[in-house]
């Protein structure tokens, strides 16, 4: 295998720049220079866009400046002891040692391994201390290759358990008095952050006397933490940067989340809170499933593991749309299919019974009795009675939107106590007409309810009873009492004046209705803003499909929020093609796939885009998106489906115009961004490429001769 780094990749007591942009340049102009990367460019380029997501300074003046990238021809350590130091974000000053870590966009697993070798290697003082004494790059060279050499890197997924092994005479000394805790460590790339606080986690857990168990889910693979070990755990520390993966095993356990870089400057004070929330039965814990208590990346270095109050309202309303999605999505794909098999007919009502046309064919008639039909454009036999079959089944998980809604958002508050009031006070918002927003603050006031009826100090008779009778009951009670007895009519009231607002809009208001819901399906991708549109919509659709009008204002709705939210991730793909240069080589991959999830309907396939560049991708999205809203509210397109994208094109009227106003928006968006990303890149460009070597011409002469563009 080619060894990671050479003397040509090292700078010594080397002045390359003033900032950490100017150092990661001379450093990928070295890679480049070396033949193991085909453009400097793309590699800083890649580099710094990583670098925007999390500084990579750390403690003791280092950094570890790191990415994948499609420049990168062969994994690559880039290595520079600087003078002057420069500012990496670090929280204790500016850094003297620096590695660029440089990796294939598909780098393979012994690479990434050794990468990630180096990496734990930097917690090591006496390791950090002979880079710093060196006296030529060939002792650099050498010192590294002793970390990294394959005879002496440990599989990613064993080394931080091993490492956290307690001693076997104090384990036999006091095996009962040790506590353990389970780790899970995550950074974007996977190579360097991981295992950097996973180490560091470990290494304070030994000093604290706890076992550590860790879970690195890296670059180098990933070996899953046993059931058993997780279960015996006092409490988890997420130590992540991106999502938990199988967040589910860790659900109730009390849990402590900050990013990596709070592990890695920060892991004894991590190890204490993990600790204190052991013994504190009010502890937040891990919720599992989608949106729930504590996914999501870590962040807020200085939480301790507590979210600010907007964070925990927006995990709160996304945990309960998040769980409702599929109950929309399954009810609106099977009411979609009913539609085309049935007619539309088949939600209205039969005169003689009271009940649908569906209900009715489902309890009336059977493959053996197919149903006749008798009103215009609902259609009998087979075909008929499979579509009311669908309808009716799809009408009933429809009825499960606000209750899910309700429930899940106070689940996320109080966890599972929290389940049967949020249901049940979801049930009776619907009940009393409230409807969706009713459902959302019936939610929040079940929670808190729950939530502060666990808290209660009760005896040890009373407390066995607590989850499953007295909870349950009083929180009930309390929430949905509010709702009956105060909420129910002013909501009631608010939302049919909501309703017949939007059933009658047309013209100039309907088309600035559309430009609304286009910037908020835009705005976060899938974000809170985003659900909130798409959560107004499917609960049009579903009071208009149980109750169907002349009035489709809810259908135009629904189709303005599918097509709006399908514009930004195409958008950015013809952007991609139209332009690449404007684009990272792994953007440019991102690009040919996010056309795919935009056709179906999923936003989030812009959001790689947008988190790299986001001044200058997100508000010219914003504009290709309420482009389309305006048009399809204006042409009145109706959906009856509410997810799918281009595959329910049967439950689209006005299929065609739907279409065209997708494509419209998508060229204004990719128009947009372009001119955006032409205009940042221009003033990037202004500036010679040698700009930095002649303002640092005097560097001393360890540094090895490059390539420049002079």
């Amino acid at each position: 295998m080619p060894e990671l780094i050479t003397p040509e990749l090292v700078a010594l007591d080397a002045d390359l720049g003033a900032d950490k942009s100017a150092v990661v340049r001379r450093l990928a102009e070295l890679v480049a220079a070396a033949g193991r990367a085909t453009s400097a460019d793309g590699l800083h380029t890649d580099a710094m866009a990583r670098e925007a997501q999390a500084p990579t300074g750390l403690p003791g003046g280092l950094a570890i400046p790191h990415c994948r990238s499609a420049a990168v021809t062969e994994a690559s350590l880039g290595f520079a002891r600087l003078n002057p130091k420069v500012d990496f974000g670090a929280p204790d000053g500016p850094a003297d040692i620096v590695f660029l870590i440089a990796a294939p966009a598909e780098g393979d697993a012994d690479h990434l391994t050794l990468l990630t070798a180096l990496a734990r290697a930097l917690v090591r003082p006496e390791f950090v201390a002979s880079l710093r004494s060196a006296t030529s790059a060939e002792e650099i060279v050498a010192l590294v290759q002793d970390v990294v050499a394959p005879a002496e890197a440990v599989p990613a997924a064993a080394a931080a358990p091993a490492a956290a092994a307690p001693a076997a005479a104090p384990a036999a000394a006091a095996p009962a008095a040790r506590q353990s805790l389970v780790v899970v460590s995550a950074c974007p790339t996977g190579i360097a952050h991981t295992y950097m606080a996973a180490d560091k986690l470990a290494a304070a857990g030994k000093t604290a006397g706890v076992d550590i168990h860790v879970e690195t889910q890296g670059s180098s693979g990933s070996t899953p933490l046993d059931p058993g070990v997780i279960r015996d755990a006092a409490a988890v520390i997420f130590a992540v940067d991106v999502g938990v993966k199988d967040q589910d095993r860790f659900a109730g356990k009390p849990v402590i989340q900050s990013g990596t870089k709070r592990a890695i400057n920060e892991p004894d004070v991590m190890i204490r809170e993990a600790l204190a929330a052991a013994d504190d039965p009010n502890a937040r814990r891990v919720a599992g499933g989608a949106g729930g208590g504590a996914s999501g990346g870590g962040g807020g270095a200085a939480t301790g593991g507590k979210p600010s109050a907007g964070a925990e309202v927006r995990r709160w309303l996304l945990t309960g749309v998040s769980y409702m999605i599929p109950f929309v999505a399954a009810g609106g794909l099977l009411i979609a299919l009913g539609f085309l098999l049935a007619g539309y007919p088949v939600a209205l009502t039969n005169p003689d019974s009271g009940n649908s046309w569906a209900k009715d064919w489902v309890l009336n008639n059977s493959l053996f009795d197919l149903p006749t039909s008798t009103v215009a454009d609902l259609h009998g036999g087979l075909a008929g009675y499979l579509g009311a079959m669908l309808f009716f089944i799809g009408s009933l998980a429809f009825s499960f939107l606000v209750p899910a809604l309700a429930g899940y958002i106070s689940y996320a508050i109080a966890d599972r106590p929290g389940i049967a009031p949020g249901f049940i006070t979801g049930a009776v918002a619907v009940g009393v007409n409230a409807g969706f927003i009713g459902g959302l603050i019936g939610g929040v006031i079940a929670g808190f309810a729950a939530l502060w009826l666990s808290r209660l100090k009760v005896g040890k008779v009373v407390r066995g009873l607590m989850p499953v009778v007295v909870i349950p009951l009083f929180a009930t009670l309390i929430a949905s009492g509010i709702m009956v007895l105060f909420l129910g009519r002013p909501l009631a009231a608010a939302i049919t004046g909501l309703t017949n607002w939007l059933n009658g809009l047309s013209g100039t208001s309907a088309v600035l209705l559309g430009i609304l819901l286009g910037l908020m399906m835009a705005f976060d991708m899938g974000g809170p803003v985003n659900k909130a549109a798409y959560a107004f919509a499917t609960a049009g659709l579903a009071s208009y499909i149980s109750n169907p009008t002349e009035n489709t204002g809810p259908l135009v709705i629904m189709a303005t929020v599918m097509a709006a939210g399908m514009v930004p991730p195409i958008a950015l793909t013809v952007a991609t093609l139209v332009r690449p240069k404007l684009f990272t080589p792994a953007e440019q991959e991102q690009g040919k796939a996010a056309w795919l999830l935009g056709l179906a309907f999923i936003t989030e396939g812009a959001i790689p885009f947008a988190a790299a560049d986001p001044l200058r991708v997100i508000p010219p999205i914003m504009l290709g998106s309420a482009t389309t809203g305006a048009i399809v509210a204006a042409a009145g397109v109706e959906a009856q489906a509410p997810h799918g994208g281009i595959v329910v094109f049967f439950a689209i009227n006005g299929f065609l115009m739907w279409v065209l106003a997708i494509a419209i928006g998508t060229v204004v968006g990719a128009a947009a961004v372009i001119v955006a990303k032409s205009i940042g890149r221009k003033a990037v460009e202004e500036a010679p490429d040698d700009a930095v070597d002649l303002e640092h011409a005097h560097a001393p002469v360890h540094v090895p001769a490059r390539a420049t563009s002079a």
